[in-house]
């Protein structure tokens, strides 16, 4: 077993590093400051083929994998969130989708602009009632004739009302199975779709540069092709991409984490108390000690998680585990390192103070910390 890095990685995380030090954190905070997309940044990132890291050549990808993305996602959110879970959101949760499970028609209608970053998709799944019980999803779609007419809401949508946002995949209760339970399948709604709102966007408390939204559907209709993979099949579809994201999310929440150790490294050598830098006392020295052993090990995990996945071999469990451990590992840096940097690490002019705000989300976004125990605790038999 080797978590080494091949020559090709190496260089796209050092591509990667140097946009993310040089382009993203001179500006970043001004758009967090503001509430603003950084749409330029987005530009930047596609034209570096970052949006088609993990996708097939023949459909406008790089012919990369899924641990390219991750890799790409950890040097992001090591400068900032917002910008890396927009690419996570629009990769994993937007065009993977099509690409796993749509038609010949779709990929070709959707994926060359999804994979150049000229467009966004979202997955519409969390509805305001439901949460972590995705099986109690109420948004239903009948189909009528060649249509299907929606009806209902989804929230906490990424990437759903942008500027280029393209299509938003909705799960919806499409009729009942043999057993009686309900049958989900997934739908694409195109942006500008009579019937389809986007609400104003939410005041949050981290991730302030992201785009996300609460969505209504009333009597909105779709051609009836826009199913995306076999009917019935929705919640099969979405488990199957939320263990890739949670994948994913796990390699964003590390980027954060090993930025808290930069920030706190950085500031510990300029920062002099009691006659010299606090970084020469034992008490923050063995801070940062536990936050470089926790990024660490959190890296290990989502390396293995992401390894399992390409070798084709069962990764539920290690991907649940990567992601509980490495947003667990997110909170406790940003804790850690707020601290020391005492009362400037509460100025927003501090970049801890940003990561403090978009760690907390991690335990929660793409299956809350209890729900991975869960995922878990069954995959062990229990």
């Amino acid at each position: 077993m080797d978590f080494r890095l091949d020559e090709e990685q190496q260089a796209l995380r050092e591509s990667v590093r140097e946009f993310a030090r040089e382009v993203v954190a001179p500006t970043i905070a001004e758009h967090y400051e503001q509430h603003t997309f950084p749409y330029e940044m987005v530009r930047q990132m596609g034209k570096m083929g970052l949006f088609g890291l993990p996708f097939a050549e023949e459909h406008g990808g790089m012919g990369g994998d899924y641990f390219a993305l991750c890799l790409a996602l950890e040097e992001l959110a090591r400068v900032d969130s917002s910008v890396a879970i927009t690419l996570e959101a629009a990769v994993s949760l937007g065009a993977m989708p099509i690409y796993r499970f749509g038609t010949e028609e779709q990929k070709a209608q959707w994926l060359p602009k999804l994979l150049s970053g000229e467009a966004l998709a979202a997955f519409g799944l969390t509805e305001p009632g439901t949460g972590s019980d995705a099986g109690g999803t109420r948004t239903r779609a009948v189909l009528d004739g060649d249509e299907w007419v929606i009806n209902g809401s989804k929230a906490f949508i990424t990437n759903s009302g942008t500027d280029i946002t393209a299509l938003v995949t909705v799960t919806a209760v499409t009729g009942t199975r043999p057993d009686g339970g309900k049958e989900l399948s997934t739908i694409i709604v195109p942006s500008g779709t009579p019937g389809f709102t986007v609400a104003p966007g939410y005041s949050k408390v981290g991730w302030t540069a992201s785009d996300t939204h609460e969505l209504t559907f009333d009597d909105c209709r779709v051609p009836a092709a826009n199913l995306l993979g076999e009917r019935g099949r929705g919640f099969a579809q979405f488990l199957r991409i939320l263990d890739e994201g949670r994948t994913a999310i796990a390699a964003l929440a590390v980027g954060l984490a090993q930025g808290c150790v930069d920030e706190s490294i950085k500031y510990a050598k300029e920062r002099q108390a009691f006659g010299q830098p606090i970084g020469n006392y034992q008490a923050i020295q063995f801070k940062i000690a536990d936050m470089e052993m926790k990024a660490h090990t959190a890296r290990l995990a989502y390396y293995d998680a992401a390894a399992r996945m390409l070798a084709g071999e069962p990764f539920k469990r290690q991907a649940a585990i990567a992601k509980l451990h490495a947003s667990t590992v997110a909170v406790d840096n940003a804790r850690e390192a707020t601290q020391i940097h005492g009362g400037y690490g509460f100025m927003n002019e501090y970049p801890v103070a940003r990561f403090w705000r978009d760690s907390k989300i991690l335990e929660i976004g793409e299956g809350t910390s209890e729900v991975q125990r869960m995922i878990i605790a069954r995959d062990l038999g229990m």
